[in-house]
């Protein structure tokens, strides 16, 4: 188990990157999905408005289609202390275009646009337990279904204990030198805590929120037109 490194990892600034190239194919969308509007504002803009709100992010890199770099500054919070650049056709290669723009950073969230409601007190969470000297921080939600692997024929093969079974969301949160090491090498994951893995340093986990799910199906998306519009409700009372 990985204790804190102690004492002395507290200075240095928070940089957020936003990774917001992705096409939403699954959302059924014409535009990348970031740029989706729930309740009228881009989810790329929630996101970002998210990170701000938490009081702990210094600076935020997003990362677009290259055409829409220019594009991409309406749809920010108008004080956004955000630049945009160019990402890649595969979401490591936006995060590795943000992390060669985040040269002084001392910490790394990567924050995916698509978990637009996720709370700013969570996003607090996860920096205040990289300032305690975590290395890597991943905020998780334990699984709630049943959980099944099946062969390349769709028969079952197993069902794992979903008591040891986490659903990772985030932003998860890196030193930046973790964060960098990993993606010096070419593997594949699926998320930037599983490249941190395999160099042997230990994710810690923190309890997540259920509104950090990700907005991927027309489902998902009516379902965050819900919330927000609650929100809204509850506001105006």
């Amino acid at each position: 188990m990985h204790e804190p490194d102690g004492p002395g990892r507290d200075a240095g600034p928070v940089i957020a990157l936003v990774p917001a190239a992705g096409r939403g194919v699954r959302l059924g969308a014409d535009a990348p999905k970031a740029f989706v509007p729930i309740g009228g504002v881009p989810m790329l803009g929630l996101a970002v408005s998210g990170l701000m709100a938490a009081g702990v992010v210094d600076e935020i890199i997003v990362m677009v289609p290259a055409q829409l770099v220019e594009a991409t500054a309406a749809l920010l919070p108008p004080a956004a202390p955000a630049r945009i650049v160019a990402g890649g056709a595969e979401r490591t290669d936006s995060v590795r275009a943000g992390l060669a723009n985040a040269g002084d950073a001392a910490y790394v969230l990567v924050h995916d646009a698509a978990r637009a409601l996720t709370p700013p007190t969570l996003i607090a969470r996860v920096v205040a337990e990289l300032r305690a000297g975590h290395r890597a921080v991943v905020p998780a939600l334990p699984v709630v279904d049943t959980v099944k692997t099946v062969d390349s024929a769709g028969v079952v093969t197993g069902t794992p204990d979903r008591s040891a079974l986490r659903a990772v969301q985030t932003p998860q949160g890196f030193a930046a030198d973790v964060l960098r090491s990993a993606y010096e090498h070419p593997e594949a994951a699926t998320d930037d805590a599983g490249l941190v893995e395999r160099l042997g340093i230990g994710v810690r986990t923190i309890t997540g929120d259920p509104l950090a799910f990700k907005i991927t199906t027309p489902l998902d998306l009516r379902l965050a037109e819900a919330v927000l519009d609650g929100k809204q409700v509850v506001g105006r009372c």
